[in-house]
């Protein structure tokens, strides 16, 4: 068994989508109407229909998905240049930050409400341990 990627539901599969094609500057792999695969593994999939296919039943509430409760990670080359592009256009958690483990990384909500990080690449030493940055 291996884990394949996580999918967040979503409330409008269009808006949720051109957030994560024009912010984050993924690129869609296939695109399946309320489901869309990116090119790095990440999933998004258009919530009611989800919940249907689940659970045999619509949403219960109109409320955002996202719950405080799952962090959504992606690393990119230049953290600033990448803050720069984003901060504009989302909630932030908080900017631009090192972290006790030495990454520098931001945080933001994407549109429904799910946190992001956003973190410069880990480097790792030869036993696997995060190095400082």
């Amino acid at each position: 068994m291996r884990f394949i990627n996580p999918i967040p539901f979503v409330r409008d599969i269009n808006h949720s989508k051109a957030f994560y094609l024009d912010r984050l500057g993924l690129r869609i792999l296939e695109d399946f109407g309320d489901f869309v695969l990116f090119e790095t593994g990440f999933a998004i999939h258009e919530g009611s229909s989800l919940e249907q296919t689940i659970w045999r039943q619509g949403p219960v509430a109109n409320e955002p998905y996202g719950r405080r409760n799952l962090l959504l990670y992606f690393e990119h080359e230049d953290v600033d240049a990448a803050f720069e592009n984003i901060a504009p256009h989302v909630e932030l958690i908080y900017p631009v930050e090192r972290q006790a483990w030495g990454q520098r990384v931001f945080r933001f909500y994407d549109p429904d409400g799910h946190a992001i990080e956003i973190g410069e690449p880990q480097r790792l030493g030869p036993s696997g341990d995060s190095l400082k940055l």
